[in-house]
C-alpha cells in the first residue's frame, strides 16, 4: 500500500505525518501510521522558508526511514518550488547536502504540491512541537551526543597461508570439495552443480 508523507514548516518549527492507504470495504482509507515534531536547532534558525522546507523533509525521512525505504510514497507539501530545489545545478552546501540525502529515495518518491489548509495533520504538528525527551517519538539520543572524530583506521592482511588451510580443511568434505571446484574454476558443467547432495 502507497504511504503518503505530509511535511510542514515555518517559523522555528518542523512537523510531519506519515500516512498509509488502505483498502478497507473496498474503498481506500487514509491510515495514520507515525506523527513528528520538532523546534529548529540554533544553526537552522537562519534557514529561509524554502530551506525550511527541505530541511522538514530531510529530517522526516530520516527519522521515518524504517517506513519509506524501498517504497513508494508521495510527499505532499504546499511549497510551490519545492521540486526545482532539489534539481538545482549549482544549490549551496546545505542543499548539496539533502541532495545527496535524499538521493536513494528519488526513484521511490512523488513530490504533490497541495495547499496549505490540506495539511491539517502536519500543519497542527507543527505548531505545537512535543518536547525533545524521551518520551518524544521523533528524539533520539544520538542527535544530542557529541560527534566523536575516529583517529585512525586499522588494516589487517591475512597471507596465503591462513586461505591455504582453510582450502585444505573444506576439501575434506565432499560438498565442500565440489562447491570450491564450482567457485574456483569457470565451471560449465552442469553435471558437477547437480552432484550436489
Amino acid at each position: 500500500m502507497p504511504f503518503k508523507l505530509y511535511i510542514d514548516a515555518s517559523g522555528d518549527r518542523l512537523g510531519a505525518a506519515l500516512h498509509q492507504v488502505q483498502i478497507i470495504n473496498n474503498k481506500p482509507v487514509k491510515g495514520t501510521i507515525w506523527f513528528i515534531s520538532r523546534k529548529i536547532k540554533p544553526t537552522e534558525d537562519r534557514y529561509g522558508e524554502s530551506q525550511m522546507e527541505c530541511l522538514c523533509l530531510v529530517w522526516a525521512l530520516e527519522k521515518l526511514n524504517q517506513f519509506l525505504e524501498g517504497c513508494a510514497f508521495e510527499v505532499i507539501t504546499y511549497f510551490t518550488t519545492f521540486k526545482s530545489l532539489f534539481n538545482m545545478k549549482t544549490p549551496n552546501r546545505h542543499i548539496l547536502r539533502w541532495q545527496i540525502d535524499i538521493q536513494e529515495y528519488r526513484g521511490n518518491m512523488t513530490i504533490v504540491h497541495k495547499d496549505g489548509n490540506i495539511h491539517k495533520n502536519a500543519d497542527g504538528l507543527r505548531r505545537w512541537p512535543l518536547p525533545k525527551n524521551i518520551d518524544n517519538p521523533s528524539h533520539f539520543p544520538e542527535e544530542c551526543s557529541p560527534q566523536i572524530p575516529i583517529k585512525g583506521i586499522s588494516v589487517t592482511v591475512l597471507n596465503t597461508t591462513f586461505f591455504e588451510e582453510l582450502r585444505n580443511r573444506y576439501t575434506q568434505y565432499n560438498n565442500c570439495s565440489i562447491l570450491f571446484q564450482i567457485l574456483t574454476k569457470d565451471c560449465k558443467e552442469n553435471s558437477l552443480i547437480h552432484s550436489l547432495d
